[in-house]
C-alpha cells in the first residue's frame, strides 16, 4: 500500500510559499527608492546667457544646481508665454535669475504665482540703449551681470558666499581676456558699418565701435515691407556695406533676398541667446567665433 503523501506535499508547498515571499520582500526593499527631502539649492534661469553665467558661479559648490527654464529654446523671449511645464520648473526654484530690462514680459505671472520666490535681476543698475534688453551681448555688460548674479547668490546662500565670489572672480577674468582678444581682432578692421537682422547687437556695436547702419527685421520673424526692403538695399549700395549679418536663431530668407540684389555676402553673428546645455564655456566660444566672423567680413 502506497504511503499518504499529502502532509509532505503540504509542508513542501508551505516552504516554497514562505521562501518566495521572503525573496520578493527582499527584492522590493532593494528596488524601492530611498525617501529623501530636498537638500539641493536650485537656481532657475530665464535665458541661456544667464544659465551659462550661473553655471560658472556655482562651479564646484556641492548641493547646488542650475536649471534653464526654457531648455534649448532658440531666440529671445520677446512676448514669451510660459507653459505649464515651465511654471512647474520655476516652482522647484530656490531663486529665479532673469535678464531683466523688460525682456521677460511674463515676470508678473511668475511673481503672482510665487510671491515669495527670491528674484535676481541681472541687469539691475545697467543703463539701457533705447530700452534694448540684449545687454549680455556686450562682454563688459555680461561682466556686470555676472557680478550682480554672484552678489545675489551670496546673499541668498551665505554659507557658500566666498565660493560664489571666488567663482565670479575666475569667470570675469576669462570674460576680460575675451574682451581684450575681441578688441585685438576687431579694432584694426577698416570697415565699421554693418547691417543686422533683429536688434540684438547695439551693445556689442557700442563696445567695439561698430556702426549699425540698418536693422532689417527689428522684431524676430517680422517681414519688412517692400518700401523698407528697397530702402535697405539702397542704403547698402550707398554706404558700400560689405556684409549682412543674420542670427542662427532665425530664418535668413530676407537676408538672402537682399544679398541677391546687392551682391553683399551674408554672415552669421550669434547673440548667444541659445546654445548647448551644461557647457560653462559656451558664451566664450560663441563670442570668439563672432570675432572670427567679423575679421573675415570687415577686412
Amino acid at each position: 500500500m502506497r504511503p499518504n503523501l499529502k502532509p509532505r506535499a503540504l509542508r513542501l508547498t508551505i516552504t516554497l510559499l514562505v521562501t518566495t515571499m521572503l525573496v520578493l520582500s527582499l527584492t522590493a526593499c532593494q528596488a524601492a527608492p530611498a525617501t529623501t527631502t530636498k537638500d539641493t539649492r536650485t537656481y532657475v534661469t530665464s535665458l541661456y546667457p544667464m544659465y551659462v553665467a550661473a553655471l560658472n558661479l556655482t562651479s564646484g559648490i556641492a548641493g547646488v544646481e542650475v536649471v534653464n527654464m526654457t531648455g534649448t529654446i532658440t531666440g529671445c523671449l520677446h512676448d514669451y508665454q510660459l507653459s505649464p511645464g515651465e511654471l512647474t520648473t520655476i516652482e522647484t526654484a530656490d531663486a529665479f535669475i532673469y535678464n531683466g530690462a523688460d525682456l521677460e514680459s511674463y515676470l508678473d505671472q511668475v511673481t503672482a504665482n510665487y510671491p515669495d520666490l527670491p528674484l535676481i535681476n541681472a541687469s539691475a543698475g545697467i543703463e539701457l540703449l533705447d530700452a534694448n534688453p540684449h545687454v549680455w551681448v556686450s562682454v563688459s555688460l555680461m561682466i556686470r551681470q555676472v557680478e550682480t548674479i554672484a552678489q545675489g547668490m551670496a546673499e541668498l546662500d551665505p554659507a557658500n558666499r566666498e565660493a560664489y565670489l571666488a567663482n565670479a572672480q575666475t569667470y570675469t577674468e576669462k570674460l576680460s581676456a575675451l574682451r581684450d582678444d575681441l578688441h585685438a581682432a576687431i579694432d584694426p578692421l577698416p570697415k565699421r558699418d554693418i547691417v543686422t537682422f533683429h536688434e540684438a547687437f547695439p551693445y556689442f556695436a557700442q563696445e567695439f565701435n561698430l556702426n549699425i547702419a540698418a536693422v532689417v527685421e527689428r522684431e524676430p520673424d517680422s517681414q519688412p515691407s517692400a518700401a523698407e526692403l528697397a530702402q535697405t538695399i539702397s542704403l547698402i549700395r550707398d554706404l558700400k556695406i560689405q556684409a549682412i549679418f543674420v542670427e542662427p536663431q532665425y530664418a535668413a530668407d530676407t537676408a538672402q533676398t537682399i544679398a541677391r540684389e546687392t551682391g553683399v555676402p551674408v554672415y552669421t553673428l550669434d547673440p548667444a541667446s541659445s546654445g548647448p546645455l551644461g557647457d560653462p564655456d559656451a558664451y566664450l566660444t560663441i563670442m570668439r567665433q563672432n570675432g572670427e566672423v567679423l575679421k573675415q567680413a570687415l577686412r
